[in-house]
């Protein structure tokens, strides 16, 4: 994640595909451990390193969203390509 900025699978710049959402997934997965193993150290302190780690967590909320999204819609027969990155806000606020 080089610029810091994700790339939000679904927001319909062009075919996004199962396979780009789990690669993405990947990425923000290890981005989160090396956050969260800095956390545990004390190395992250700073409110700019929490408020990426929070919005690390948010951006995988909502790759795990779109993708559950994709999976529901193929099985029952339509189109996942019409699936789309929910608002945070929303996908946060989600019971498991």
């Amino acid at each position: 994640m080089g610029s810091g900025r994700s790339r939000r699978p679904g927001k319909r710049r062009g075919a996004v595909n199962d396979k780009e959402i789990l690669g993405h997934i990947d990425e923000l997965i290890r981005t989160e451990h090396e956050l969260r193993a800095r956390l545990a150290s004390g190395d992250l302190s700073g409110r700019e390193e929490q408020a990426r780690l929070r919005s690390t967590e948010e951006a995988l909320d909502q790759c795990w969203d779109l993708l559950r999204q994709r999976r529901a819609r193929r099985e029952f027969g339509e189109d996942p390509g019409e699936s789309a990155a929910r608002p945070a806000s929303e996908v946060e606020g989600y019971l498991q």
